[in-house]
């Protein structure tokens, strides 16, 4: 049966599947990413799961997959194949299509974005389904976002297209690590809020859930902490709706799983803002972690359908 390799790398894990050309999951896994043992075994780790998964395809389903596709965090140069640079995963620089594609005897390699591979997916199978432009901003330990267009991801001239996360909306707040300070993801990401609630709560553990709870019991003191992060996000999502105008915004990440306890507070917020803008339609993430897997099975079958149009302009 015919398939292709979708592999979605995380700082701490990694989720995979083969996936048939319907779209369907014919054999799912997880492995760890060996962090703890340098950058040099993640590298090893994957590459590695990735030959197990073509080894499970030939055994079970018959044949060897078609493609990969491959989706990493940080920076990543899709066209050359290089990941260019990951913080959580300690690499810089690391010819990661060239090294999968020996590995797996030659198989052809698609290498995205983590953020924008998951986005591809939302876009098109996901919440975004229908809709010709969105924009997907998932909240979790930072935040960053996909521009969808007519079914695709914009990844711009340099491939940092979508970074939502380092729009400076509170110029004399916290230093980012980007460099500049008051960047979105300092005040809005599900990382900032555990940390605003923990600092006010007095409690180290505490993190963004518990907050949420807090704010549906009423606390107002989770009330603030909450209210400013909105506020934050509502300030850094008006500028990307100027900017781009999307027709739907798709709000992901672990600070989503609050649901209406963070999308009703936010509509309002956006809706408060937009002067001449046209509000879009602001909808929580409907893939969940499956994203990033999903999206790099979407990658593998859109780089099989490039080389095969390629072939047949060649041979016209």
């Amino acid at each position: 049966m015919r398939h292709v390799i979708a592999l979605d790398v995380g700082g701490t894990g990694m989720k995979a599947a083969l996936v048939g050309a319907d779209g369907a999951l014919l054999h799912e896994a997880r492995r760890a990413t060996a962090r703890e043992r340098g950058p040099e075994a993640v590298v090893e780790s994957i590459v590695g799961f990735a030959a197990e998964l073509r080894a499970y395809g030939e055994e079970h389903l018959g044949e060897s997959a078609a493609a990969a596709g491959v989706a990493v965090p940080g920076i990543v140069d899709a066209e050359s194949g290089i990941a260019v640079y990951a913080a959580n995963l300690g690499w810089r620089d690391v010819p990661l299509r060239a090294l999968l594609s020996r590995r797996l005897h030659g198989t052809p390699v698609a290498l995205g974005h983590d953020v924008r591979t998951g986005g591809l997916a939302e876009g098109r199978i996901g919440a975004g389904q229908g809709t010709d432009r969105f924009l997907f901003v998932p909240l979790g330990t930072g935040i960053a976002g996909a521009i969808g267009i007519d079914g695709r991801i914009e990844a711009g001239a340099h491939g940092n297209a979508g970074e939502i996360g380092h729009i400076v909306v509170r110029p004399d707040g916290p230093a980012c690590g980007c460099g500049q300070r008051g960047c979105l993801e300092r005040l809005a990401s599900a990382s900032a809020v555990s940390a605003a609630w923990a600092a006010a709560s007095g409690d180290p553990e505490a993190d963004a859930a518990d907050c949420a709870k807090a704010v549906v019991s009423g606390d107002p003191a989770a009330c603030l902490v909450w209210q400013n992060a909105v506020d934050a996000l509502a300030d850094g999502l008006i500028t990307a709706l100027t900017l781009l105008d999307p027709g739907t915004l798709i709000i992901g990440g672990g600070l989503a799983e609050a649901g209406e306890t963070l999308f009703t507070p936010l509509r309002a917020a956006v809706a408060q803002r937009v002067t001449f803008q046209k509000l879009p339609h602001i909808v929580p993430a409907a893939l969940g972690d499956t994203a990033g897997c999903l999206g790099a099975g979407l990658l593998a079958w859109d780089l099989l359908d490039s080389q095969s149009m390629e072939s047949t302009e060649v041979s016209a």
